[in-house]
């Protein structure tokens, strides 16, 4: 970013990235508009995500001598990236955002359990414990023990939710895993992936397409060229200049603004064990930003470079 300096103090990475992330946090206000005009999310995603990915696939194309010899990760990001993106904007467009966004902050949980898996990584006793009480409140968002004889309710918005945590947890391993990768690379694959599968996803709808004036035009591409495409450079410029742990609390300010600001602005309301529930999986999400990185576990390193943080927002 230009307009932002190449060596910036912590003070000002903090607040782009905590721009970044109240940017992120507010995303469910311009969605719920489209919706609203009788667009579905499949199509928004597509008018959106996928005009960006068009001319991503310039920059692509121009890295492709970097990416050349992991191209199947490449592809792999675009497909995973694609996905998350997708559900995402679809199960905020259709739910609940306060439910949405707890179920997708379990995505630090699929990070270690992927971490584990696919990388090999050591876990430690601390991080597990994390995972534990996130599902333990993912059981409490989703109705827990079913008090006053209501039944465990998950719902096809949920599963959006959850599968939308799940790509960008996937997407992070991934990435990692694409170390020869360049960054710009592995993020705009996201949009070209996000383009590509909203578009097969408005096809197999077999709706009839609603008119789009010019107004509603002009404001889908402000959110795709404007809005998200900002918060996305600010958030990697933010990670990119602090250290993970740091980084990893200030994206938390996501998870609140948006809760905070559908519940003041948007009409929306939790029972006490769906904010028990939340407050486990935030309190998750924070362990996970400040507990030691799993590799680091055992050998201790220095902290003092920035990396990007392993949060939901991770290309």
């Amino acid at each position: 970013m230009t307009l932002l300096p190449a060596h910036p103090t912590d003070r000002v990475a903090t607040a782009v990235l905590l721009f970044s992330a109240t940017l992120w946090g507010l995303t469910w206000m311009p969605l719920k508009g489209f919706i609203a005009q009788g667009l579905p999310g499949p199509l928004v995603s597509l008018l959106t995500y996928g005009s960006v990915g068009l001319l991503a696939l310039v920059v692509l194309w121009r890295d492709r001598a970097a990416w050349r010899a992991q191209w199947g990760l490449v592809l792999a990001l675009t497909l995973v990236g694609g996905w998350a993106n997708t559900s995402f904007v679809n199960a905020v467009m259709l739910g609940d955002v306060a439910r949405v966004m707890f179920l997708f902050y379990l995505s630090p949980v699929w990070s270690v359990l992927g971490g584990r898996l696919f990388l090999k990584e050591r876990i430690p006793p601390a991080r597990w414990a994390a995972v534990a009480g996130a599902i333990v409140g993912l059981w409490l968002v989703l109705g827990g023990p079913g008090l006053g004889g209501e039944a465990l309710a998950f719902t096809w918005v949920d599963a959006l939710s959850l599968s939308a945590g799940f790509a960008f947890a996937a997407n992070n391993v991934i990435a990692r895993a694409a170390h020869r990768v360049p960054l710009r690379t592995k993020t705009f694959a996201v949009f070209v992936g996000c383009g590509l599968l909203s578009a097969i996803a408005t096809g197999l709808t077999g709706r009839e397409l609603p008119a789009v004036g010019a107004w509603l035009w002009l404001a889908l591409l402000a959110y795709g060229f404007g809005w998200m495409l900002l918060a996305t450079v600010t958030w990697q410029y933010g990670v990119s200049h602090l250290e993970s742990s740091r980084a990893g609390v200030i994206l938390l300010a996501e998870l609140l603004v948006s809760v905070g600001t559908a519940i003041a602005f948007g009409g929306e309301s939790l029972s006490p064990m769906g904010w028990a529930g939340g407050a486990l999986i935030t309190c998750a999400a924070l362990a996970e930003a400040l507990l030691p990185p799993a590799d680091q576990t055992m050998n201790e390193t220095s902290t003092s470079t920035p990396v990007a943080a392993t949060g939901p927002r991770t290309p």
